[in-house]
């Protein structure tokens, strides 16, 4: 009933704390190994306009979910404007208004956008289309002109036998728009186009005319460094699954890796009431920035708190303890495996993981030639002790005042000599060395100079283990970001604890009998 007590106590933990790494992981974008700073791009938006002395409203659209990124942060720098926001077909959209204003206004929207995670593509990939599970109405056929009816029936009748889908067909159309020197109905349709929004519009209405489902999208080409840049009208087409993606300048399909759709749809992309001579131009630049900062300003945007209980709201002071604290479990789950499944020897349960912090500083080759010479020495002095006949206590304060002098003089000897690392002796815990050597010495009484060096050799074993393991960047990255893996180490111990089997070291033991029995 215990053992089954323990294992539900232990799924319950592991459950828990999976599913809190899981939600910081993939919702609130902490990354579970140590990375590289992601790639950031910064977007700000200016909208100019000089006002005519009264009241003004002007309207922005906003970008809401780009395909295959993801918005990091966005500001917006108004003065003294009201700021509002609503949703117009689909699409957000930033409000200002003002009693009075006079004179040139500018509005600013800042955006920060990164690759999303989840759906990262590399430079050279097509992004994936933008999918959507709402049925797309079938437009009406427009009323065309004569001329242009006449046109478009030519143009739609040649493009149908040289495609078999919605998206040659659109692709073909494309092709037909974009010659060098166009045939006589495309120069017809073409005559009184100036704009690119205008092209495809066009294009769309000639889609129209094949009942294929079409709409606008204003694309945001990133370019490092890029200035007054401007959106770029692209051509999207539904093929009664997804929306498809084509470049109506030159027939390409599908997203380019640069691209984020700022706004879907035929509504305007900005409007002023009140002003004169609006305009709208982007200026975009890109830097790196750490993840952990992204997961954050993403976890307030998101209005969720997981990351102001998290380590990173401590002081850095304070967050830098914790650094080693943190990996102290890790240390322990170790001893248990090493103790109680392979069966290694050693001096108590905390000294190897004391030690093996100690090795954090020191270095690993260095500490164990500093841990070797302070405890020999120190054994030799405790041993002249053992003829002096001192009570308990006297002399485990004896043991400690003498490592002490021992580690001073070590320390200044080694500087006297140039050697630097032995300055670190000074962090090797002091209580933990005079434990060792008193443990160390009653089981070499004991128990003979065997066991003593056997346990001796296992502590200092199970310390290089313990060091390898705590110094991983990975393991401390992981634990600092996600110190729920402790409840994962909890459980595991938890389970170990119940453990009552043969250690590994207790069969190579009996390994005589065991072989006696199988056969």
């Amino acid at each position: 009933m215990k053992n089954l007590h323990v294992k539900l106590l232990a799924l319950a933990l592991f459950l828990f704390a999976s599913g809190l790494i899981f939600y910081k992981n993939t919702t609130l974008g902490l990354p579970l190994f140590p990375s590289d700073d992601i790639e950031v791009w910064s977007v700000e938006a200016r909208l100019a306009f000089s006002a005519n002395k009264g009241p003004i409203k002007a309207q922005l659209t906003l970008p809401t979910l780009p395909p295959g990124y993801v918005i990091f942060d966005e500001n917006y720098v108004s003065g003294r404007y009201g700021l509002a926001f609503e949703t117009v077909n689909n699409n957000r959209v930033a409000e200002w208004a003002v009693r009075r204003a006079k004179g040139e206004q500018v509005l600013y929207y800042h955006l920060q956008l990164g690759r999303d995670a989840n759906k990262a593509f590399s430079e050279n990939e097509i992004a994936k289309p933008e999918k959507t599970k709402i049925k797309v109405e079938v437009p009406n056929v427009p009323e065309y002109s004569e001329d242009i009816a006449t046109a478009i029936t030519a143009i739609l009748g040649e493009v149908r036998e040289k495609s078999a889908d919605v998206k040659t067909f659109t692709r073909e159309l494309l092709n037909r728009f974009n010659e060098k020197v166009p045939d006589a109905n495309i120069q017809l349709l073409l005559s009184n186009i100036d704009t690119s929004k205008e092209r495809v519009e066009l294009i769309r209405a000639v889609l129209a005319g094949a009942r294929i489902p079409s709409r606008t999208v204003n694309v945001l080409l990133l370019r490092e460094g890029a200035r007054h840049s401007k959106l770029t009208p692209w051509l999207q087409v539904h093929n009664e699954d997804e929306w498809l993606s084509f470049n109506p300048d030159n027939s390409k399909s599908k997203l380019p890796a640069n691209a984020v759709i700022w706004q879907t749809g035929e509504q305007a992309l900005f409007n002023v009431d009140g002003a004169r001579n609006s305009t709208l131009d982007f200026s975009i630049s890109r830097h790196t920035q750490e993840p952990i900062r992204l997961a954050e300003q993403r976890a307030r945007k998101m209005d969720s708190r997981a990351m102001e209980f998290s380590l990173f709201s401590l002081p850095i002071q304070t967050q830098n303890v914790y650094r080693i604290l943190l990996m102290v479990p890790l240390g322990a789950l170790l001893i248990v495996v090493l103790r109680n499944i392979i069966g290694i020897k050693t001096f108590g349960t905390f000294m190897p993981i004391l030690i093996a912090l100690a090795f954090r500083e020191t270095d690993l080759v260095w500490g164990i030639t500093l841990f070797t010479l302070i405890v020999a020495l120190g054994l030799a002095i405790r041993f002249y002790l053992e003829y002096l006949q001192l009570l308990l206590v006297p002399r485990l304060s004896a043991v400690l005042i003498i490592v002490i002098i021992l580690m001073t003089m070590v320390t200044v000897l080694s500087h006297k000599l140039g050697f630097d690392h032995g300055l670190s002796v000074a962090l090797f815990p002091m209580v933990i060395l005079a434990m060792t050597i008193e443990r160390m010495s009653l089981i070499w009484e004991e128990h003979g100079p065997s066991e003593a060096l056997q346990q001796g050799l296992g502590s200092l074993a199970v310390a290089t283990l313990g060091f390898l393991v705590m110094s991983s960047d990975t393991m401390n990255h992981m634990i600092f970001v996600f110190p729920e893996i402790l409840l994962i180490i909890l459980a595991v111990t938890l389970l170990l604890g119940r453990y009552t089997g043969y250690r590994l070291t207790e069969l190579w033991r009996f390994r005589a009998t065991l072989n006696k029995d199988s056969h």
